[in-house]
Parts: C-alpha cells; sequence; structure tokens
C-alpha cells in the first residue's frame, strides 16, 4: 500500500493527471473490491462528489496566509478567522487572516454566480501558488474549509496534493441529537460535539431539551420547570439545567460553525419532569414525583385543560425568540398514557401554537397518525420490526408533502451497543457495528417513499446509560461519521469497501483530537 501510494504521489509532482473519483462499493451488503491504492483525495470524508487530481500541489508552511478578499463580507472574513484558528493548532504556523486575493495562499472567494455549487456546496482548486476556495454562500466556504483540513497533515505542516474538489450534499438535513434530559451534560461538552460534527459537514444539532427524568432549560414564565424539574437524572443524579444566556451562547457557537440548532420539548408524554414541578399540569392536579428511572409511556399532559396550553404557548413561544433556525421539534413519541382522539387533538393545538411562534413543526414519525400540519415533518425511528401499517403511514404522509428524516434506529441510533460486550448502551432495536449503521441508503430506504420526500438524516444519542464525555464519544464515533457520509455524499460514492479504508484513515485525526472512539474490528485502523 505505501508503494502505491508513494508512486502516485510521484505522478502527482509530475504533473500528471489522476482521477479520484470515489470507488463505489457494492449495496448494503458492502461486498466489492477494495482500491489498490488510495489518493490522498480519496481519503476524505465524506467522499466528494466529484473530483480530479492533477497538477503539483502548494507547500502548506511558514508563509501562507489566508486571504479573504478586498471587499468581501464581514462574514466571508470570520470564516477565514475560523479556518485559520483551526489550522494553527495542528501546524503551529502563525496563518494571518488578510485581504485581497492576490498573492499565493489560502484564498476565499464568494461567487455568488456559482448557482451550481447550490446553498452549501464548494469548489476546491489547489496548485503551486495555493488553494481557492470558491462557494456561492459562507456555508459552502466553511464546509471547503474542512475539506482542506482533511487534505493536510493531522500535526504540522507538508503539501495540498494539486486537483479540483467539486462537491454539492445529497441532502439538506444533516444531523445528530444529543439527550441532555437523561443525563445532563454542560454547554461546553455540546460545544465540543459541534465541532467534531461540523468537521465532517453535518449540519443540524437537534437537542433532547425535556423528558421525565429533567428539565434542562430555564423557562421564565414557568420557573419550577428548570428549577425543580431540573434537578435529577437517570440514576438519581444532581441533574441541572442551562440559562437562557448558555443557550444562546451555544446556539451562536453551533451557527458560526453551520449548524443549526432543533430544540425539542416533548410532548404529549415524556413530561413527569414538567408534572412534578407543577401540579396544575396534571388532570387530578397532583403533583408527581421527580423520576430517575428509564421506562417510557407512563406519563402524559392534561389534554382537557386549558391551561395545558397556556402552558405550550409560553413555553414554545419563549423557545421561538431564543432560537433562530425555523424548527421546533415537539416530539410526540411513546404517548401510551394518552389515548389516539386525545393524542390528534393535543398535536392539533400544539402544531397551531408552533405557527404562532413562526416555526415549522418536526415531530416523531407518530405524528403520522394524526393530523400533521401542512409542512409538518417527521422523524422516522423505526427498525426492521417495525409494523407495515406504521411504516405504511410514515410513506403515505411523505408523499402527501411532509419531509421526512431518517433516524433507523437499528442504523442510526448511536445508544445501540456495537455487540454485547459494549459497556454503556442499550440493545431494544438490537446491536448495531459500524458496517450495519453505515449500509443502507436514505433515498430508497422506506420502500415506497421517493428520495425527494426525504430531507436527510439524523444520528439520535439518546442517554439512559451515557453519562460521561468518554461513553458519549465512544457510542458517537465512528459510527456518526458514517451518517454523515450517507448525508452528504451521492449514491455512487457509498459502498462499504471504500468507506472503511477512508474510516480507518480518520484514525489519526480522531486521537490528535483526543477524541474517544470503538475501534471496531471490521476497520482496519492503523493498516
Amino acid at each position: 500500500m505505501r508503494v502505491l501510494r508513494r508512486a502516485l504521489g510521484t505522478l502527482l509532482a509530475l504533473g500528471l493527471a489522476v482521477s479520484c473519483t470515489p470507488a463505489r462499493g457494492d449495496d448494503s451488503k458492502g461486498g466489492g473490491p477494495r482500491p489498490a491504492a488510495l489518493g490522498p483525495y480519496e481519503w476524505l470524508l465524506p467522499a466528494p462528489a466529484s473530483v480530479r487530481a492533477e497538477g503539483p500541489g502548494y507547500l502548506f508552511g511558514a508563509g501562507t496566509v489566508v486571504r479573504t478578499g478586498r471587499h468581501a463580507p464581514e462574514e466571508v472574513r470570520q470564516v477565514g478567522e475560523l479556518l485559520a484558528e483551526q489550522l494553527r493548532g495542528p501546524s503551529g504556523l502563525p496563518l494571518p487572516v488578510v485581504d485581497g486575493q492576490d498573492g499565493d495562499g489560502i484564498r476565499l472567494l464568494l461567487d455568488e454566480g456559482a448557482g451550481d455549487l447550490g446553498a452549501e456546496g464548494y469548489r476546491l482548486r489547489t496548485d503551486a501558488s495555493g488553494v481557492t476556495l470558491t462557494a456561492r454562500t459562507p456555508a459552502g466556504l466553511f464546509h471547503a474549509g474542512q475539506t482542506l483540513r482533511q487534505l493536510l497533515p493531522v500535526r504540522g505542516t507538508g503539501s495540498v496534493p494539486g486537483g479540483t474538489v467539486t462537491d454539492t450534499p445529497r441532502f439538506a438535513y444533516r444531523g445528530a441529537m444529543i439527550d441532555v434530559a437523561r443525563h445532563f451534560f454542560p454547554v461546553e461538552q455540546v460545544k465540543r460535539y459541534v465541532d467534531q460534527l461540523a468537521q465532517y459537514k453535518i449540519n443540524t444539532l437537534h437537542l433532547h431539551l425535556t423528558d421525565d427524568q429533567g428539565w434542562r432549560l430555564v423557562i421564565d414564565s414557568w420557573p419550577r420547570l428548570a428549577e425543580h424539574g431540573g434537578g435529577s437524572e437517570v440514576g438519581g443524579g444532581p441533574g441541572g439545567h442551562w440559562t437562557k444566556e448558555e443557550y444562546r451562547e451555544l446556539v451562536a457557537y453551533a451557527a458560526e460553525r453551520y449548524v443549526d440548532v432543533v430544540p425539542e420539548i416533548d410532548m404529549p408524554g415524556h413530561v413527569n419532569a414538567a408534572q412534578a414541578s407543577y401540579a396544575e399540569l396534571n388532570c387530578d392536579g397532583k403533583v408527581r414525583d421527580r423520576y430517575t428511572g428509564i421506562k417510557v409511556g407512563f406519563s402524559s399532559l392534561c389534554v382537557g385543560k386549558e391551561r395545558t396550553y397556556e402552558f405550550l404557548d409560553e413555553v414554545l413561544g419563549e423557545l421561538a425568540e431564543l432560537t433562530p433556525g425555523k424548527y421546533l421539534h415537539i416530539g410526540g413519541d411513546e404517548a401510551h398514557s394518552t389515548p389516539a382522539a386525545d393524542y390528534a387533538a393535543f398535536m392539533d393545538r400544539a402544531q397551531q401554537i408552533v405557527a404562532r411562534h413562526g416555526k415549522t413543526v418536526v415531530a416523531w414519525h407518530q405524528l403520522a397518525n394524526a393530523r400533521p400540519a401542512p409542512g409538518a415533518v417527521l422523524q422516522y425511528w423505526g427498525h426492521d420490526g417495525t409494523g407495515a401499517a406504521e411504516k405504511a403511514a410514515v410513506v403515505a404522509a411523505g408523499k402527501s408533502g411532509h419531509p421526512v428524516i431518517l433516524s433507523p434506529a437499528d442504523r442510526a441510533y448511536l445508544d445501540m451497543k456495537y455487540d454485547k460486550a459494549t459497556k454503556p448502551g442499550l440493545a431494544w432495536a438490537g446491536y448495531v457495528p459500524v458496517r450495519r449503521s453505515y449500509s443502507w441508503d436514505p433515498g430508497s430506504y422506506l420502500t415506497g417513499l421517493p428520495e425527494s420526500a426525504v430531507l436527510g438524516v439524523e444520528a439520535p444519542l439518546w442517554t439512559e446509560t451515557i453519562a460521561t464525555r468518554g461513553d458519549w464519544e465512544l457510542m458517537a464515533f465512528p459510527r456518526v461519521l458514517g451518517l454523515a457520509e450517507l448525508g452528504w455524499s451521492p449514491a455512487t460514492a457509498l459502498g462499504w469497501e471504500s468507506y472503511r479504508a477512508r474510516l480507518a484513515a480518520q484514525g489519526p485525526r480522531l486521537d490528535a483530537q483526543d477524541t474517544t472512539y470503538f475501534r471496531a474490528p471490521e476497520v482496519p485502523w492503523g493498516q
């Protein structure tokens, strides 16, 4: 392998063109030959849409500067500053950010006429004079910068190979979810996750903020939600909550990395923390004890009380004011204690409230069995054992205009154990090894659902058994990287044999970033 890579490097140095279009493996079975040799661009993850390696590369060294253009918008300057900061750490270089495009270095070019690149696409072109990152939007420039990071050594300096990457995402929504309700985590840990996700072009962070075990965000109009409802977690720990300022800080931090935050207030079930905080939310008017177990489906807001909807209006109103993104997630899953007719009536009112606050509803796919509001997004979390009727309801909703986010539990749930030896995690959807989590196609996953109805994919991490950063990262990595590729890369670039080699190449990067990850035996780490 090393001899072949050296030979490829010689060809590049001589200025000879080498095609580096990602090799396609087979379908979900993951067969197909492993490429005889991988060029520098073929190590990229997610696999880019189009690559051509040719000509001399650019020596990234002491004289390198980041150029943002003389009259570039301030947002482009901010992208350049962040990229320089990300590159300084591994390289040790000063990397000043300067105005103007003339001269060698890393050049950021905003081209609003580059319609072929869409809202997030980019073009990265390297020759002996430097690397030019071109995009129609600042988000595209940011993604180009993350690709550049992978083309440089994990530590130190080196050469960026000559060539051109032209890249656009397959799906608009590429998400990950973290549950801070079952176990509480501080904002700084979530920021770290944002950085880990954004470098692989994940653009959405779904925050599960409330559940039976805890309420994690201050709501001024209902202060006991955080003060009392936030004071518990699974296993009886102290819990905790975020202030509004902490939440705003997280949202702004994510936005600088082109990650939208989608907050979730789960309802009408998963609400014991709220019921423990306010007796008036219960039909019998009696306050509930706080809950520290992991059972689901036992709690429900009082559908018949008008006070319930005043509560929703005030809570969702404050959350909408804090959240600049377009979506509010209202849960809707596992409402086993809410009769079907009451569930439908409740979700009607809840969706109206979300709309009144200027947001678009996202809900778990059980909403398909009620009355989804126009444009409501459904998040599917079923698995191979999910009944045909339940899947059919989601397909019908998708065909009628409701975008679908795919989070199949036996593929995308990051809290499912890799195997029986995995210490944290659950296994109710089965074991989910790295190969299984990657080997499915979102565009054809639900029979009958057209790819045009798929908004994207999301990898949720539920925290019933996750209480430390180490366990969080062990369960998320490397599987979340596969979900990132499924959301970004074209279908023709997907294939297990190619992916496992590229995933193995990320090992040194994860190590350098002090990320805990599962060394899956089916991945050739260190080879």
